[in-house]
């Protein structure tokens, strides 16, 4: 399918323009199950896809994390892991947020992450520039996460655009690749400089920039 000469920055959240989880929060709530920070990381991380994808609540994966650990399920630890997560994820790139709306002015942009519903929830009420964006995609919102290839099809959909308009953003290779496999273009990020060059060079070859 020919391009609708659209140009589309698509971008990843953690590692990208927000931080990734913030050093020593694993460990901070394996403290307070009294549980060794190596096991609880595992069991965080196992049970995570389903949460991450829309298909579970927070109190279900909680859950499921505490009873693969043999830990009893009481709402106040459920709670308190929840809020202390949330947290743990809030943090951003300031420059990048700065550099991802200074695009707005000559190109169309996007978000597509792997975020649980009452993450998401909590980023759209705490980063205002969120609003500013043509699409956002949080995966607990639209139930399909990266690197499934629904995902990256939603923002195609949602944007009534063509795989070719997009250059989508990721500091995961898998993910990218996955963009690439439906007919995105890709870049693996590493920081702003590098990412802005590559922009630099795509964008004159759009033809139009914003619809």
């Amino acid at each position: 399918m020919m391009s609708t000469d659209r140009s589309i920055v698509l971008f990843d959240l953690f590692g990208v323009i927000a931080r990734h989880q913030r050093p020593g929060a694993l460990g901070k709530m394996a403290a307070r199950c009294h549980t060794p920070t190596d096991a609880f990381t595992a069991a965080y991380w196992a049970c995570r896809p389903p949460y991450d994808a829309g298909r579970q609540s927070a109190p279900e994966y909680w859950s499921a994390v505490l009873r693969r650990l043999s830990l009893a399920v009481d709402a106040d630890t459920v709670e308190e892991l929840r809020l202390t997560d949330i947290d743990s994820w809030s943090c951003v790139d300031d420059r990048m947020v700065a550099y991802a709306q200074s695009l707005l002015d000559v190109a169309e942009v996007a978000l597509l992450s792997n975020i649980p519903s009452d993450h998401a929830d909590a980023f759209l009420a705490a980063q205002p520039w969120l609003h500013r964006l043509d699409h956002v995609a949080f995966s607990g919102k639209i139930k399909e996460a990266k690197p499934a290839p629904s995902a990256f099809h939603h923002c195609v959909v949602a944007m009534r655009a063509v795989p070719t308009d997009f250059l989508f953003v990721d500091d995961r290779e898998e993910n990218v690749r996955a963009a690439q496999a439906m007919g995105m273009n890709g870049h693996l990020f590493t920081d702003r400089d590098e990412l802005a060059a590559v922009i630099d060079t795509w964008l004159p070859t759009r033809g139009l920039t914003r619809k």
